[in-house]
């Protein structure tokens, strides 16, 4: 079997692939997501210029996930203009559908050809959450370029020792370090191995190579934490690491989480007709429901002739996708996490209905799919793709790229108090030098006397040329007002005396910039106050 580092079209998919990823960047505009906005940009910037001992997580209790992740498309945005550096990010994320041609090749093996692997690559290419990601800050997509590599070295037939296990275990092991949930495709895979021919050779080299690349992509990190705050995972899992800078509990985002088994059971079926339990943005997802029709069809086709209708191959894969499935379900069941499985539903649902068509025709292992198969395979890839539709996590047009004016007394470095959430984004295009101080966090509030509140007070004390500046939004919810009662926690108030300044954040809301001096009056004064504005 030919591989794709020898298959003649290789370099024409790659370079069509990321073609594709960039033409969508640029069509659906640029990312101004709000976890770009709060913490993302904010994390690789703050890696850069180190400015993670200065500032007091002005991404809020995110502010303390790995950063590194988040380095390439910083530096991307931050060193080309704009489309440019748009379009660089979508053609990387656009790799994923050459991948996706490639495991479809190993996955298929003899069952792949023209028809099967354009089935495969049209069901991954509009797959909505990989496409909402295609140009953004997300890390998911990111990470699963090298989770679907270290699939394909999986299910490689290679006779190479522990090798490719090894190598798959770098990959995946990687992109768990670099964002934890990714854990549960890492054991999704392991568990896999344990039909191949030698588990015990394979386990042990992906083990070796997962826990090597896990390493070195978040020890680092992870040591910082345990240094500052006596937590490798700081804020999280605190019920274990017991760090005295976060709340003792565990810090986890269960608005996703099915109600019961048969809520579990269901969610396939309600992404099917744009139902989002598992997403704030809206979505249409046929394929998971897709892919539990086929396995149905395929345990009643096997009873029902009473023989295997699947390789050993196919069934690894079916436990490799399950499992992180469900893994998936019980820990997060946050759509965007999913994104590797659900471009690896492409291949999947072709091989499985390549395989029923194949049982019902008697043709166990054919050399070729009848020109039948291939138009059912055809038609039903459409179909998915057609049944599809992405989600949708905030963009601007190109035409109008976010460049923010600042005005003539925000231009000197000086001391941001951020009092309601997304600013992160605004560390790298406020002056140099300046300081940023999340005072609003509630998750992991700051603690009285810790680590950051002694930081807080410090910067405080040491005036810089600026001066001190609360930001908030304008226009605030009812139920989303600025806490400008936090001031008083360190003796400050609003200056009356002076106009607030305005800026604009990326989708067009008014953030005020109002100075601040010392003197906190009641917090009862200051929950009703109005500053000034330069524009009254």
């Amino acid at each position: 079997m030919s591989t794709a580092r020898t298959h003649p079209a290789t370099w024409f998919v790659i370079a069509g692939s990321a073609m594709a990823g960039a033409l969508y960047a640029y069509v659906a505009g640029e990312d101004i997501n709000w976890d770009w906005q709060n913490y993302h940009d904010y994390g690789a910037f703050a890696l850069v210029h180190g400015r993670f001992d200065v500032d007091v997580a002005p991404g809020g209790f995110q502010t303390f996930l790995n950063p590194l992740v988040y380095l390439l498309p910083y530096v991307l945005r931050h060193s080309l203009s704009a489309p440019w550096w748009g379009l660089a990010l979508g053609a990387l994320h656009g790799l994923n559908l050459a991948l996706i041609w490639w495991v479809t090749r190993v996955l298929l093996g003899r069952a792949a050809d023209a028809f099967t692997i354009t089935a495969a690559v049209l069901i991954a290419a509009l797959s909505p959450m990989a496409l909402s990601e295609v140009g953004t800050s997300f890390a998911d997509i990111l990470t699963a370029i090298p989770i679907l590599i270290g699939v394909a070295l999986i299910f490689r037939d290679d006779e190479d020792g522990g090798r490719r296990f090894f190598i798959a275990g770098l990959l995946m092991g990687a992109a768990t370090g670099l964002k934890l949930t990714n854990a549960v495709f890492l054991v999704g895979a392991g568990v896999s191995l344990l039909l191949v021919a030698r588990p015990l050779l394979a386990l042990t080299a992906f083990g070796a190579g997962s826990a090597l690349a896990g390493i070195v992509t978040a020890g680092p990190w992870a040591l910082k934490m345990a240094r500052e705050f006596g937590s490798p995972l700081y804020p999280f899992y605190n019920t274990i690491f017991r760090s005295p800078e976060a709340p003792l509990g565990s810090i986890a985002d269960t608005r996703f989480l099915p109600q019961g088994l048969l809520d579990a059971l269901a969610y396939p079926f309600y992404w099917l007709v744009g139902v989002h339990p598992s997403s704030e943005s809206p979505f249409r997802d046929p394929r998971f429901a897709v892919v539990i029709v086929l396995l149905i069809a395929l345990v009643v086709t096997a009873l029902w002739q009473k023989r295997e209708v699947l390789t050993l191959r196919d069934r690894r894969l079916i436990i490799l996708f399950c499992v992180s499935y469900v893994l998936w379900m019980l820990a997060f069941s946050i759509q965007r996490y999913l994104i590797p499985l659900e471009l690896l539903a492409a291949p999947l649902i072709v091989l499985l209905l390549v395989r029923l068509i194949d049982a019902w025709r008697e043709q166990a292992a054919p050399e070729r799919p009848s020109r039948s198969v291939q138009v059912v395979v055809l038609i039903a890839a459409a179909a998915v793709a057609l049944g599809s539709q992405p989600s949708d996590w905030g963009r601007r047009p190109w035409s109008d790229p976010y460049r923010p004016q600042l005005a003539q007394a925000l231009q000197q470095p000086a001391t941001f108090l951020m009092l309601q959430k997304p600013f992160g984004y605004l560390a790298a295009l406020l002056p140099e030098g300046s300081r940023f101080y999340q005072l609003a966090e509630i998750v992991v509030p700051i603690v009285p006397g810790g680590v950051l509140d002694r930081r807080v007070r410090s910067g405080l004390s040491d005036p810089l040329p600026g001066g001190i500046w609360a930001l908030y939004f304008a226009n605030s919810r009812p139920d989303y007002q600025p806490r400008l009662e936090l001031l008083a926690d360190y003796d400050l108030r609003i200056d009356e005396t002076r106009p607030c300044e305005h800026l604009w954040a990326p989708d067009k809301v008014e953030v005020m910039a109002c100075p601040v001096v010392r003197g906190a009056i009641s917090a009862a004064s200051t929950a009703g106050l109005k500053p000034a504005s330069r524009a009254d």
